[in-house]
C-alpha cells in the first residue's frame, strides 16, 4: 500500500482509459454514525449501474441514488468482506472509517470498477489523498481508500425577498449560494423550489420559498452563515425576508407535516417559530418576519423534491 496525493495520482495515471471524477464529497452529523458520500462521475449522466452494484454488494450501503452525475450514498460505519463477483458483484464499498478531521472510504471493483475505485476517484477535486492497495484494469481487482475531510450539512431556508414590481427569490438564492462557493467557504449541494399554497392573498406571485443546501467544514459553518445573511441583506427588495438555518441529515416528522401543511393552508408567524423552536432550526430576521413561514416550510422538504415541488389545489 502507498499513500498518494491527488497530484500525484494525476501525474501517475495519465492513461487515455482513466476518467476523473470530478468531485468527492463525505459528510457526517454530530452522531457520526452514519455518511453521506457524494460523487460527481465523469460521465454527464452518471452511471446507474454503478448505483445497482454498490447496493448489491456492500451491506455497508443503506441508499444509493443518481440525480444526473451526481452519485449520492447514505453509508454506515464498519468494515465488511465482499466476495467480488463478475457482472453480479463487481464493485462496492469495504470499509467506511471517521478518523478526527478525515472520512476514510475504501473502494474495490473488478475490471473497469477497479479503474475507478483505484484510479478515477483519485484525481478528483475534494479528496486530500489515496492509500492505493491495488490499481486495476483488465481483469484484475482495483482497490483504494479515498481520504476526504469531514465535512456537515447545512440547508437554508429563504423566503420573501422579491416585491410585485420586481425580484424573484429563487435566483437571488442561487447566486447567493454560488458566491459562497466561488468564495470558498463551502460546497454549494442543491437548490429547492418549494410550492406553497397558492391561494396565499399575500403572495408576491407564485408563491414559493427556496432551501439551499452547503458541505461544509466545521470550522467554516459560521462563516457561511453570516456570509450568506450579509449578501441577502444586501440584495433583498422585500421588507419580510427572513433566512433559516438547519444542521444535520434527518428530517423530523412534524417539521415535514409543517411544510406539507403550508403548501395546502395559511399558515403563521408564530407556527413557524414554533416548528423551528422545536426542531433547533435557527432563525435570522434579515428584513422582517413574515418569510419564516415560507423558510421553514422548504427545509422541512429539502430533501423530497417531487413532494416540494407539488401544487395542492382545487382548480
Amino acid at each position: 500500500m502507498e499513500r498518494l496525493t491527488q497530484k500525484e495520482i494525476i501525474e501517475r495515471f495519465d492513461n487515455p482509459w482513466v476518467s476523473s471524477y470530478k468531485r468527492i464529497l463525505t459528510l457526517t452529523d454530530n452522531k457520526e454514525e452514519t455518511v453521506e458520500l457524494i460523487e460527481y462521475h465523469p460521465c454527464p449522466t452518471g452511471s446507474q449501474w454503478m448505483i445497482n452494484q454498490y447496493q448489491k454488494t456492500s451491506p455497508l450501503v443503506i441508499k444509493a441514488i443518481k440525480e444526473a452525475n451526481k452519485h449520492i450514498y447514505t453509508l454506515k460505519k464498519g468494515k465488511v468482506d465482499m466476495e467480488l463477483k463478475p457482472s453480479l458483484k463487481a464493485a462496492g464499498i469495504q470499509e467506511v472509517e471517521i478518523k478526527d478531521n478525515e472520512i476514510r472510504i475504501t473502494h474495490a471493483g473488478l475490471a473497469g470498477a477497479g479503474v475507478g475505485a483505484a484510479r478515477c476517484r483519485g484525481k478528483a477535486e475534494g479528496i486530500t489523498g489515496v492509500e492505493l492497495y491495488d490499481k486495476g484494469g483488465g481483469s484484475k481487482i482495483g482497490k483504494a481508500t479515498i481520504i476526504t475531510p469531514k465535512l456537515t450539512k447545512i440547508i437554508i431556508g429563504v423566503d420573501d425577498t422579491d416585491t410585485k414590481e420586481e425580484g424573484a427569490t429563487w435566483t437571488l438564492a442561487n447566486n447567493i449560494a454560488q458566491t459562497i462557493e466561488d468564495k470558498k467557504i463551502a460546497y454549494y449541494l442543491d437548490h429547492i423550489t418549494c410550492q406553497l399554497y397558492p391561494k396565499n392573498p399575500n403572495k408576491t406571485q407564485n408563491c414559493v420559498s427556496i432551501a439551499l443546501v452547503f458541505a461544509v467544514k466545521e470550522e467554516n459553518k459560521e462563516k457561511l452563515i453570516q456570509t450568506f445573511k450579509k449578501i441577502l441583506k444586501e440584495t433583498t427588495l422585500s421588507d419580510k425576508t427572513t433566512m433559516v438555518i438547519q444542521e444535520g441529515f434527518t428530517t423530523p416528522k412534524n417539521l415535514k407535516q409543517y411544510a406539507i401543511e403550508a403548501k395546502k393552508s395559511m399558515k403563521t408567524v408564530k407556527e413557524a417559530q414554533e416548528i423551528a423552536k422545536n426542531n433547533d432550526i435557527r432563525i435570522e430576521y434579515i428584513t422582517g418576519k413574515e418569510g419564516i413561514i415560507g423558510a421553514v416550510a422548504a427545509i422541512g422538504l429539502y430533501n423530497d423534491i417531487i413532494e416540494a415541488a407539488k401544487i395542492y389545489s382545487d382548480e
